[in-house]
Formats: structure tokens, sequence, C-alpha cells
């Protein structure tokens, strides 16, 4: 009987402490439910959805009427890249504000979490925001620039929180992580501006008329359509080596009107050029063979 009488008081004893030890994780729980506005939250829910249709309402008021008024592209863009982050950040401040109630133990919260996730979890995501921010600042690039980039060329369309996304030339979309542009070069051919030089090398033969195929090239170049004339055609000429033979190196450096049109102005030159060295009889290098008799 008193063995019996011990045990029921151990078992009183531990359910007691068991009770104790649960009390403060329900007080906790509790006031964490105090510290949040169940009636902001919902209305927060409301703020992101109307965020987000405001965000998909601008990018297609600017997709409009850039195509319908080419030379305001370059700022429409640079507006909405702007426009979109101070979005992001105001949406995320009423948010917050409107679904907590601020006092010190939500600060002191919210610091403990910022300093955990920024050590650990979100360590890529904050060097990439802050990446973001000085590439904003910086600006080796803007939003409109055909950029070379890790061997991938194309035109920046977005540049985010966390990332900057590329258009190549294939239509593809690359998403690059903004602290990627940190410790890696990056080439701007048109740095804000909308026409851009293109670069284009021709090769003829060592007796052929230098002058006249360099006249030649200057005459299909600035005859294109898609020329921008304020800048000026250049052809540079030097004698070269390609694949054990000499040979006559031209190269056209003009400036397309528009990015857009960079392989259009390329082709177009291109073939012009070819059908006038048909016409005057000018040809390319002539590769020699070797033959050995055995």
């Amino acid at each position: 009987m008193i063995r019996l009488l011990f045990i029921l008081l151990s078992l009183s004893f531990s359910s007691h402490c068991f009770a104790i030890e649960e009390v403060p994780d329900v007080a906790a729980i509790q006031d964490f439910a105090s510290l949040v506005r169940w009636g902001g939250v919902l209305f927060s829910v409301l703020i992101i959805a109307c965020t987000w249709l405001l965000l998909r309402f601008i990018d297609s008021i600017v997709a409009s009427v850039s195509t319908q008024f080419v030379q305001y592209r370059m700022i429409l863009q640079k507006a909405q890249s702007f426009l979109q982050f101070f979005i992001y950040i105001t949406a995320g401040i009423v948010v917050f504000m409107i679904s907590f109630r601020i006092n010190d133990h939500i600060l002191a919260l919210i610091g403990g979490t910022l300093a955990v996730s920024v050590g650990f979890a979100l360590k890529d995501l904050a060097a990439s925001f802050i990446a973001g921010l000085t590439v904003m600042i910086d600006r080796p690039f803007q939003v409109g620039d055909r950029v070379t980039f890790e061997g991938n060329y194309g035109d920046i369309i977005t540049i985010g929180l966390r990332s900057v996304r590329m258009r190549t030339l294939t239509d593809d979309i690359i998403t690059i992580p903004n602290n990627k542009f940190l410790n890696e070069v990056t080439v701007s051919g048109n740095y804000g501006a909308l026409d851009m030089q293109v670069v284009i090398p021709f090769y003829v033969g060592m007796d052929q008329d230098i002058d006249l195929a360099r006249n030649l090239i200057q005459e299909a170049a600035s005859s294109s359509r898609y020329i921008h004339l304020p800048k000026p055609v250049v052809v540079l000429v030097k004698q070269t080596i390609t694949d054990n033979y000499l040979a006559i190196q031209l190269t056209c450096k003009a400036y397309v009107v528009d990015t857009g049109y960079e392989k259009l102005f390329e082709t177009d030159i291109t073939l012009r050029v070819m059908k006038e060295f048909k016409k005057n009889g000018i040809t390319p290098p002539r590769i020699a063979v070797n033959t050995q008799t055995i």
C-alpha cells in the first residue's frame, strides 16, 4: 500500500512538472498571436494581389507603348525598372505595418530572425539583393542594353531585386543572379543608347583592287536602310594570315539605328557587298592546295 502510494505521488509530481514546462510554450504562442493583426493579414493578401495586378498592368502598358513609339522604348524600360523597385519596397512595408503590432517584442523577433536568415538561409539572397542595388547605382549596364556576359549575348530586359534577365538573339531568357556581376566582366554594346556599332569583316585576295573594295563596302553600308547616319562609317584595311595564306581584311564599322536590327543590318550590308564584289570582279583569297607526288 505504501509502495502504491509512492508511485501515485511520483506520477502526480511528474505530471505537475510536465504541465509547468508546457505553460511557457503556450504563453509564447499566445504572445506571438497577440502581435498579429488578423484583419490586417487578410487585407495584406488583397494588397499583394493588387500589387501583382499593378505590375502586370505596367508591363503590358510599357510593352504596348514601346512597340508604337520605338524612340521612347529605352526611357520607358528604365522608368519601369525603377518603378518596380519602388512598388516592391512600398508593398512590403505596408504589408508588414498592417499585419503586425510594432512593439519591443516584434522588433526583437525581427532582429533575431533577420540575423539568422542573413547569416544562413538568406545569405545568397541578401548578397544578390545588395548586388542589385549596386548594379542600379553603379550602372555597368541598363535595361535595354545589348551586353555580353559569360559567353551569353543579348538584351537586358529586367533588373530585379535578386536577378537580371537577358533575352538572347535566339529568343532565350537567361536569369543571372545579381551577385555574379560584381566579379565578372560585362560588355555593353550601346550603354543606354538606341544605336550601336556593328563590326563586319570582309576578306579579299592580295591581288585585288583594295581601294575599289573599300569604296564598295563604304557605299553599301552608307545606303543601308538600317544605318544610323549621324555617326560615321569606317572601313579599316589590314593584311592578315588565315589558315597559312595571306589575305586582305577589310573591317566595316557602322552604327545600326536600333539594336534590334543588328543582325538584319549585318545581313543587308553583307548581301550588298557580295553583290558589288561579284559585279566588279573582286574575288576572295585563293586557298593554295599543297600536293605531294609519291
